[in-house]
Formats: C-alpha cells, structure tokens, sequence
C-alpha cells in the first residue's frame, strides 16, 4: 500500500512495515535540507502510528547516501546556517532512535559521512558484499563530527576514529566484522535477507519490542546499577502485558502464541 509519494523521500507501508525511499539517484541520495526535512516529518508521523511494526530505510540509484549536499551547504556560508542544518540532521538520527520500533537500514553502493551516520544511527543495517563506507569529510577539510556522534557507537573508538581521520573506505566484510552493518549479503540477495529479518521481527510481539527498543537505547546511558533497576522495573511493566502472558501460556501449553494487535 502507497501511504505517501515526495519527490525525494517515497514512502510505502504493507503490513506494519513502512519503507522509507530515498529517491535523489543523480545526486547519490544526499541529504539535503529539504531531504533532512521531508524524513523528520515522516518520523513525527510515525512515532504517532500505533500499526508501525518496523521501518526500512533505502534508497534508489547506484549509492545509499553520499552524506550532506555540499553544494547546497557551499551556497549559504553562515555559521548560523550551518548549525541550524547540522542540528537537523541530529533530530533525524535521534528520531529515528526514538521510534518505538525497529529501524533497518537496506545498503547498497557508497554509504559516505552524514549516509555512514545514517547506516550508524538504524538499529539494524544489511548490505551488498559491493557497499562501502566511510566518513570522508575530513578529505575536504571538514571532520565528520556529527557523523561520528553514531559511528563511535557502533564500532570501536580506534577505529572510528581511524576512520574518521583518513577517509579510508571499509568494505562490506569490515562494516560486518566491526559491527556497522548485521550482514553483509551478494545484491540478488540484498531483498531476501531484509524480509528474513522482517519475518523474524513480525513473529515477535510487537508490545515485548516496544519495550525493548526504549529500554535497550536508555540503559545504555546509566551506571550498571541505575541500568539493572530501570530494567528490571520494564521488565515487570512487560510481564503485566497480554503478550507476556500469552507467550508464557503457549510455550507452556506447546502451542504458537497469539500476540495482541
């Protein structure tokens, strides 16, 4: 089902599951304002959609995200401008964290300094064994700081930093090893495993996800004990749920769960 056509964002839904499309092909997918512009409003509509059980981000074209639109930032020099349009960029990423379901970057072609972030900020993220990755903006005097708000918590912070210092492209076999992507998958491929992931994600109960996802991203900020207290007390909220107590039912009765709409 189409829910939604733009110029450079298309978005579709089936079945719980919205694809967010970027569509700038002749200018690998970058992000440009009105770009950062049409996906934070996309997000705000689906923090309020209570049918949302997943999202796929990807893209159209040879490339997933070449990162900011430089000839669009090159056109307004103004520290002003730039703080406005790189704050934005942030409420994306941060958004996409916020939503209460699982986000899944589909990568293909060069995902490149704010389209690395991009990759970095989705909670799951397959690829073709051909994309690479880096954050080059360091090439063009710039360091990817934003970029490397998302991409030090994906990977280590020595090479995060490596890569943030040569604009070294990594493989998709790296993105793997060091933990940016999930998989990495040959393109014939690329379609299969992100429904095989979808599959698995919709067969769970979407309550116990929503809990999770929230729970998963706030404990990571807390001292070990603050972390154990606030999970334990989701945990017991989760327990009280009908879905906790369906599942516990139909494993112990051998049965498939019925998880609540």
């Amino acid at each position: 089902m189409n829910t939604g056509t733009h110029p450079i964002l298309q978005t579709t839904k089936n079945n719980g599951v919205v694809t967010l499309r970027l569509n700038r092909p002749g200018q690998f997918n970058a992000l440009s304002e009105a770009m950062l512009q049409a996906l934070l409003e996309q997000l705000e509509l689906l923090h309020q959609d209570d049918s949302l059980r997943c999202v796929v981000i990807e893209s159209t074209g040879r490339a997933f995200c070449a990162g900011h639109d430089l000839k669009e930032m090159r056109s307004q020099p103004s520290l002003t401008y730039y703080r406005y349009l790189f704050a934005k960029c942030g409420k994306v990423m941060q958004g996409i964290q916020s939503l209460p379901v699982p986000v899944i970057a589909k990568v293909q072609g060069i995902a490149t300094a704010a389209g690395c972030q991009l990759v970095a900020a989705c909670d799951l993220a397959i690829c073709t064994d051909s994309a690479k990755f880096a954050v080059s903006g360091i090439n063009v005097g710039l360091f990817c700081s934003t970029p490397a708000v998302a991409l030090s918590r994906n990977i280590s912070s020595k090479r995060a930093f490596e890569m943030l210092v040569t604009a070294r492209f990594i493989d998709a076999a790296k993105a793997r090893d060091w933990g940016l992507v999930n998989d990495a998958v040959p393109e014939a491929q690329l379609d299969e495993r992100v429904d095989a992931l979808l599959t698995d994600i919709l067969s769970k109960s979407p309550t116990a996800i929503r809990y999770g996802k929230q729970m998963f991203y706030k404990q990571k900020q807390m001292a070990l004990a603050d972390a154990y207290d606030y999970a334990a007390d989701v945990m017991a909220r989760n327990m009280m749920e009908e879905d906790a107590m369906e599942g516990i039912d139909a494993f112990l009765e051998k049965r498939v769960a019925i998880w609540k709409d």
